[in-house]
């Protein structure tokens, strides 16, 4: 009897301890961290071409990705009561005026939005980095696979998707990403 509660303990507590040590790894510092963040959802259209899409500003402005190639493109899924969208804000600003004619900045914002909270929402945190486009049925988000906000789309000159951002972007980080594309 004893035999057999060892042997299926050992079956079942050897396959976890084996599992539990793929998911962890020890770091430059001697800490234990996790292998792969569970907040980071990889996207398989990274190195692929990018969705194009037409949509409308609030105020009636048609922008047409297509229509933006041959310039490398940060394509930013936004909202105004997305908590990290506030902290990012003054950065994009800040580097959509930096790499004015060098790069396009392009928002897309949910069917949630409102035009005035829009609005108010760049007032209050440094202004425009670039058109804020209302993807009225969400469409745009689906194709791009937009899992929580805010993400961003780095797409080269030709139109292929360089790297995927997810949650606000560090200033450091991003500059090196930009002059990547340029």
């Amino acid at each position: 009897m004893n035999k057999k509660v060892l042997l299926i303990g050992s079956l079942i507590t050897v396959p976890l301890i084996v599992l539990l040590g793929l998911a962890f790894e020890i770091d430059e510092e001697g800490e234990v961290v996790l292998r792969h963040d569970p907040n980071v959802v990889e996207s398989p259209l990274v190195g692929k071409a990018a969705t194009m899409f037409a949509l409308e500003d609030f105020q009636g402005t048609r922008v047409d990705l297509a229509d933006l190639s041959g310039r490398p493109i940060v394509l930013n899924f936004w909202a105004s009561w997305c908590q990290p969208c506030v902290y990012e804000h003054p950065y994009l600003v800040a580097f959509s005026r930096e790499y004015a004619g060098r790069v396009h900045f392009v928002g897309v914002v949910p069917p949630e939005d409102e035009a005035a909270a829009v609005a108010s929402f760049q007032e209050r945190l440094g202004g425009v980095w670039g058109p804020a486009l209302y993807d009225s049925q969400g469409r745009v988000s689906i194709a791009y696979g937009v899992f929580k906000l805010p993400e961003t789309y780095l797409i080269d000159a030709d139109g292929v998707i360089r790297e995927k951002i997810s949650g606000a972007i560090e200033p450091n980080s991003f500059r090196l990403s930009l002059e990547s594309l340029l």
